[in-house]
């Protein structure tokens, strides 16, 4: 029984549908960078106020429609990475092994 589900999460993996959902994860944080690094070019405020809210809504739409292709487990995973509260926990564990 234990390999039939290891053998089902790794066709969910080469499935056409968790490649596409990581891509367009990927493509939502490019988006979410051309909001920030939109801010520092010297074009019209009309020009960069409609780049970032447009970069910021195709980014937010195309996090949650990669979101749904990728599955609950790997998005939780990915917000884990991304909570500033969990970036120093790990290094706090070394050292008191050490």
């Amino acid at each position: 029984m234990g390999r039939e589900q290891v053998s089902i999460k790794k066709k969910q993996k080469n499935s056409i549908f968790y490649k596409l959902g990581t891509a367009l994860l990927i493509i939502s944080v490019l988006c979410w960078l051309i909001a920030a690094v939109t801010t520092f070019t010297p074009i019209s405020l009309t020009v960069k106020a409609s780049i970032i809210t447009g970069s910021l809504i195709i980014g937010e739409i195309l996090f949650w429609i990669g979101a749904l292709l990728v599955g609950k487990e790997v998005v939780s995973k990915y917000k884990r990475y991304l909570n500033p509260r969990n970036w120093w926990k790990k290094g706090e564990k070394q050292k008191h092994e050490e």
